[in-house]
């Protein structure tokens, strides 16, 4: 019996003014993915991202009138520390989506970052595990992912050089990022390749670099991380506005070969 090949998504890349277009829009967007997705199964499970971009999304999305009782909220990757940190991803989340949406607490699945690093991922991913219901060796399909980028091409804990990036078969891993003299709990590129929609949101023109290069130029070993997330029969969508996306092609511009072409 042949193997079924399914093709990795090509980035769709929307381009805006502003940080607050880019929030408004990708609001729309994530709204209408979780409508679509509590239509379809009677649940959505949505994955946060840290940073500071999504903030204003977050603060938009949970305004809007959806059925939050039936959206589960992971977390695409934590720093080790304590919940109420102002650097825990959770808190974030917390302040300016969860409460305001009041979003049940049996459907918030923190990761546990004041825990050992390792411990932390296992049972990050032992919760996912069982609330798809996975066996050995399958990966959970995801109905929305929301990634940001940094300067240096990272997404989620997945730092250039560190050895998250190989990981292959697990779900959530701990990752010592040398720069950062610091632990993180991240996904792994498998769990973003088999979401049926990844979602990025990058703003500022300390990007525009690495967005080219993740998005336009066809994948290679000097790709950047996030340039690596091409989930395989979903869709991969770039929210980025002026300032990061300045140096795309512009429009009808040959430039070079896109990813997948």
């Amino acid at each position: 019996m042949a193997t079924r090949r399914v093709k990795a998504a090509t980035p769709e890349v929307r381009v805006f003014a502003d940080p607050e277009a880019l929030a408004k829009a990708a609001r729309d967007e994530i709204a209408h993915a979780i409508l679509g997705a509590v239509g379809e199964r009677g649940r959505c499970g949505l994955v946060l991202s840290g940073g500071s971009t999504p903030r204003r999304t977050h603060e938009l999305l949970a305004a809007v009138d959806l059925p939050w009782d039936k959206v589960h909220v992971f977390f695409g990757d934590e720093r080790c520390v304590p919940p109420e940190h102002a650097d825990s991803n959770w808190r974030m989340a917390r302040e300016t989506l969860i409460q305001r949406a009041r979003i049940p607490d049996a459907n918030v699945h923190r990761i546990a970052g004041e825990r050992d690093p390792e411990d932390a991922a296992s049972n990050a991913e032992n919760v996912i595990q069982e609330h798809f219901g996975l066996r050995p060796g399958e990966m959970p399909r995801f109905d929305v992912v929301l990634l940001g980028m940094g300067a240096d091409g990272h997404t989620a804990s997945l730092f250039p050089g560190t050895n998250a990036m190989e990981e292959s078969t697990r779900l959530v891993v701990a990752n010592h990022v040398e720069k950062l003299q610091a632990w993180r709990v991240t996904m792994t590129f498998p769990v973003f390749e088999a979401a049926q929609r990844v979602i990025f949101l990058v703003a500022g023109a300390d990007k525009a670099a690495m967005v080219r290069s993740a998005t336009v130029l066809r994948p290679s070993a000097a790709t950047p991380p996030a340039g690596r997330v091409r989930p395989r029969g979903g869709s991969l969508t770039w929210f980025v506005d002026a300032a990061a996306g300045a140096k795309l092609p512009a429009p009808g511009e040959s430039g070079p070969t896109a990813a997948g072409d």
